[in-house]
């Protein structure tokens, strides 16, 4: 007994090594009526940043705050950290629909559907209630694809849809590697919001654009909300498919983990009874993408499709693996050592996040553990 005893200590204790000067929670502050999107903790420059959908939050690793930008008329999402250039990219929606007049207001109606990234320099941001065009604190890069894909009618089951593969815009950001390369140069992974529609049979991969982002400097713009630009990419480098069955939404939040060289997809559940509707999935970046016609669809389409981790809860019905995890979908970090922020969101008496320390376990019951 006091054998075991010791190797459950030994293995715990080597399981939260490198945790020990981190903070274990990490609090946002009450936020107003937005609630959280996604996060970035950088502990080597000693900053978190929180999307709270019109804002943008810097605070030092004790919850001090330092500075934000403020006063988005579009819906800020998940935001990942660019080892290369030090900036902050995140995902950045202007719509007419219900979410956007839920933010901007009536004159919502009368604007065009927009998606673009933004991408901050966390190191201009040293004082709160910053406007997004002060002291070139961000940019924008327009994604011409994603429109094209949010306007496009299709045919599926033999009627006349709107958006293609179910797009809603996008959401989940990430820089990793190429698949099946991971010692390459990291790329920029942008998902699609999709929407939650259970009547169709399209809508049930990931959509996930890949980009190279080492000259986008021509394209970026100062964003001017109220002049919305079309400066950006033509197409994306790559377009990859993943297939989890429908969620709502698409993928909320991506990261990045070099630990298992998996892109983590932070998910609101599925509602499609045929699926097992989980709400964590890991993209297994050791696979490479299988060029295979996919599911749903009434004509034949061909897409690079990546794989699940070989891990996790499996539903022998639709070979989909992944977990039920409670947390996740408003902000997950990979620190680089099986460690992550993960955030638990809140809106009582406000909206605000605390940020809690996981380590990374993959069993199918228990994907993360707490570290106390």
């Amino acid at each position: 007994m006091k054998r075991l005893l010791l190797s459950f200590f030994v293995a715990f204790m080597a399981m939260t090594a490198g945790a020990t000067d981190l903070p274990k929670t990490i609090f946002s502050g009450l936020q107003g009526k937005h609630h959280v999107q996604g996060i970035v903790v950088n502990p080597e420059k000693g900053y978190v940043c929180f999307s709270f959908t019109t804002r943008l939050i810097k605070l030092d690793l004790q919850g001090n705050l330092i500075g934000s930008v403020d006063g988005f008329t579009g819906h800020l999402g998940c935001l990942a950290y660019n080892e290369e250039d030090g900036r902050i990219y995140g995902s950045i929606e202007y719509k007419n629909d219900k979410i956007g007049v839920g933010i901007y207001g009536d004159a919502a109606k009368s604007r065009e559907n927009a998606f673009y990234i933004a991408i901050f320099d966390p190191d201009k941001i040293t004082r709160p209630n910053m406007a997004p065009t002060d002291d070139n604190v961000m940019s924008t890069v327009y994604l011409k694809d994603v429109v094209d894909d949010y306007y496009a009618f299709t045919i599926n089951q033999g009627k006349k849809v709107e958006h293609r593969f179910g797009c809603s815009g996008i959401d989940g950001v990430a820089f990793g590697p190429r698949p099946s390369k991971p010692d390459s140069k990291k790329i920029f992974y942008v998902a699609y919001g999709i929407y939650a529609d259970t009547t169709r049979t399209d809508n049930d991969y990931q959509v996930l654009l890949a980009y190279d982002t080492r000259d986008w400097k021509k394209y970026e713009r100062p964003p001017l909300q109220d002049k919305l630009h079309h400066s950006g990419p033509k197409k994306p480098m790559e377009r990859y498919y993943v297939y989890t069955g429908n969620t709502s939404w698409g993928i909320q939040n991506l990261n990045y983990d070099p630990a298992t060289n998996c892109l983590m997809a932070a998910v609101y559940t599925g509602i499609k009874p045929t699926f097992p509707n989980y709400s964590l999935f890991a993209i297994d970046l050791n696979q490479k993408p299988v060029n295979e016609i996919l599911k749903g669809f009434d004509s034949k389409i061909k897409g690079k499709v990546l794989s699940l981790k070989n891990e996790g809860l499996l539903d022998e019905a639709t070979g989909v693996r992944g977990w039920r995890f409670k947390y996740g979908a408003t902000g997950i970090c990979s620190l680089g050592d099986g460690l992550f922020y993960i955030s638990h969101n809140s809106k009582k008496p406000e909206q605000n996040s605390t940020l809690h320390l996981y380590k990374w376990l993959g069993e199918p019951d228990k994907a993360f553990i707490q570290v106390k």
